[in-house]
């Protein structure tokens, strides 16, 4: 072990550094994401809500999203499926098979500085969303990413496994 350590020291030192492997939106941005605020019904009652983010790597270029939004009165907005790798974004576009007629949800998720922004272009997965809702140009804070403490529960999720079965069909584009 100090052997390794010293040899690592070295080539520290030496100026000589190992490239690591390109970076992966896959694992660079999972995790679980959240944010709790006050929201309320149009007779004034107010509650709190939580905006919820997971994504879990499923392999090196692909990873299952699920996204619990909430939304004034009520309204929310809830997607889960398997996003792919592009560049440093992860996309999620909906199967085929899954995709309401004349509508094709595509949303995007990356990194940006301190917030993890997502956004379905100009409303592609409306469709997945309450009336008072919506997945254009959303973020939560960088801040709030946590490892996932409940991958067993995650994964054994109807919503996880029905995700994995519809991108199977769809070949694991």
């Amino acid at each position: 072990m100090r052997h390794g350590l010293r040899v690592i020291l070295l080539l520290a030192a030496s100026g000589m550094v190992v490239a690591a492997g390109p970076s992966s939106p896959v694992s660079d941005l999972a995790g679980r994401y959240s944010h709790r605020f006050a929201n309320g019904l149009v007779n004034g009652e107010r509650y709190m809500s939580e905006d919820i983010v997971e994504i879990v790597p499923v392999d090196a270029n692909h990873a299952y999203v699920r996204m619990e939004l909430a939304f004034f009165n009520g309204h929310s907005c809830s997607l889960s499926g398997i996003a792919r790798a592009e560049g440093g974004t992860l996309v999620y576009h909906e199967p085929a098979a899954a995709t309401v007629p004349g509508e094709h949800c595509v949303l995007t998720l990356k990194r940006d500085g301190t917030k993890l922004p997502w956004s379905d272009g100009e409303g592609s997965c409306q469709s997945h969303c309450g009336a008072r809702g919506g997945m254009s140009n959303g973020d939560l804070p960088w801040a709030s990413r946590r490892p996932i403490t409940y991958l067993p529960r995650l994964r054994g999720s109807r919503e996880y496994r029905d995700a994995l079965d519809a991108w199977r069909k769809e070949g694991s584009k």
